[in-house]
C-alpha cells in the first residue's frame, strides 16, 4: 500500500504542505497573543526591518500598487504594527518603520520557524531536512530567492 502522499500531484504536496505550515503558524501566532495578523504582515515587517521606506518604495518591493501598498499600512498602522515618521529628507514625504509590536510579531514568527524545522529534524533525522531544505531550495532557484519580497526573510 503506498502512503497518501505519494498519490498526489507533486505541486499539490508542496501547497499542502505550505497551508499546513501556515495554519500552524497563525495558530502559534494566535497563542502569543498576535491575534489580528493580516496576510501580508509578515512581508511588510520584514521589508521595513531592512530599513524605513515610503510607501512608494514598499510598493515596488512587494511589486503591488501604491494605492494597494498604502491601504495594507493603513490597516497595519490601525492594529499597532507599523509606524509613520516624517522623512528627515523631505517634510512631505512620510517613512514606515515597524513598531515595538511589529519587531515582536517578527521575532514570534521566526521563533515558530526554527521550533517548526527542529521538530521536523526530532522526527525525520538532520540528513532528511536538510536534504528537505535543498529540495526547496532548488525548486525556489536562485532567481525565486533573489526576489526582493523574499530577500529580507533570512534577517
Amino acid at each position: 500500500m503506498t502512503a497518501p502522499s505519494q498519490d498526489l500531484d507533486f505541486g499539490i504536496l508542496l501547497g499542502l504542505s505550505y497551508q499546513e505550515f501556515v495554519r500552524e503558524l497563525r495558530e502559534n501566532l494566535v497563542t502569543e497573543g498576535f491575534e489580528d495578523t493580516g496576510r501580508s504582515d509578515g512581508y511588510v515587517l520584514r521589508s521595513l526591518l531592512r530599513g524605513p521606506m515610503n510607501i512608494s518604495e514598499l510598493a515596488e518591493r512587494l511589486e503591488i500598487s501604491k494605492q494597494g501598498a498604502a491601504q495594507i499600512i493603513d490597516d497595519m498602522q490601525r492594529r499597532g504594527y507599523v509606524e509613520r515618521r516624517d522623512d528627515p529628507d523631505d517634510r512631505r514625504a512620510k517613512l514606515l518603520y515597524p513598531t515595538a509590536r511589529g519587531h515582536d510579531l517578527v521575532q514570534t514568527a521566526k521563533k515558530f520557524h526554527r521550533r517548526y524545522e527542529q521538530r521536523l529534524v526530532r522526527a525525520h533525522g538532520a540528513e532528511a531536512v536538510a536534504v528537505l531544505r535543498t529540495l526547496l531550495g532548488v525548486i525556489a532557484t536562485d532567481e525565486g530567492m533573489a526576489d526582493p519580497r523574499f530577500h529580507a526573510f533570512g534577517m
